[in-house]
């Protein structure tokens, strides 16, 4: 019998975009099991909603993202990793978060391998060094430089995120999917992958945009006085709260 999971990344503390893609997912009616693959907080403003959501299921799996990091270091004495404005920004979200969510990021790995339908799937943010920590993203990547940054690596589909935009690439042992960033988009776009793993091997990927209304979370951006609101706005958001503020 075929599998399906959903494969989603990136919320960045947007409630109102994961709920449009959850009751997507939940009104396909085949979805054997969802896997986020980090950064559930920061940049947006709803960590505790996006929190309390996600724990609210059983039906899915997460590694860990860069913004998630940072806020647990901060929770733990630790410098986060970040610098100006975007310091600023997470230790504001690492103060509005609720606390008893702490256990809950510290505990979530860098990465996921797993067997569906005998092929080998692999989870990360993004990609990893030796050591465990995310390496800088790449702009322009390619089939041949994912080969070789996995050519050790038995696995025959990697889902990545971090990288807000999508990607689909199909490598000569291997493919590489990303979904694009659920939460960060210059329209009020949502994005999500359906992967269909067949009984002979056969992989579809169904690429998937939920459009929903973000007027009060862009808004809200002003009403909470978020750190960085502006930078956030313009680079994750593409400024779309300019026309909402013009009209109201």
């Amino acid at each position: 019998m075929s599998k399906s999971i959903a494969v989603l990344t990136d919320i960045h503390g947007n409630s109102t975009a994961l709920n449009a893609v959850l009751k997507d997912i939940d009104k396909q009616g085949n979805i054997d099991h969802i896997y986020c693959l980090g950064d559930l907080v920061a940049i947006g403003h709803e960590t505790n909603q996006v929190l309390e959501k996600l724990i609210s299921r059983n039906d899915i799996s997460y590694v860990r993202g860069n913004h998630d990091e940072y806020i647990v270091n901060i929770f733990n004495g630790v410098e986060p990793g970040s610098h100006g404005e975007e310091r600023e920004h997470h230790y504001w979200i690492a103060k509005h978060m609720d606390e008893q969510y702490l256990s809950f990021i510290e505990k979530i790995p860098k990465r996921i391998e797993t067997t569906i339908n005998g092929k080998k799937f692999l989870f990360v943010h993004y990609h990893l060094n030796d050591q465990y920590q995310f390496l800088s993203i790449d702009p322009e990547p390619s089939t041949t430089k994912l080969d070789s940054l996995y050519q050790d690596e038995d696995i025959d589909m990697v889902c990545f995120g971090h990288h807000h935009v999508l990607h689909h690439f199909r490598g000569k042992h291997r493919i590489y999917i990303n979904p694009g960033a659920l939460g960060c988009h210059s329209k009020p776009i949502a994005n999500y992958v359906i992967i269909n793993i067949e009984n002979n091997g056969c992989i579809n990927c169904l690429f998937k945009e939920i459009p929903y209304d973000n007027h009060e979370f862009l808004l809200n951006y002003y009403k909470y006085d978020v750190p960085a609101k502006e930078s956030l706005l313009s680079i994750f958001h593409g400024n779309q709260d300019k026309k909402l503020l013009k009209n109201s």
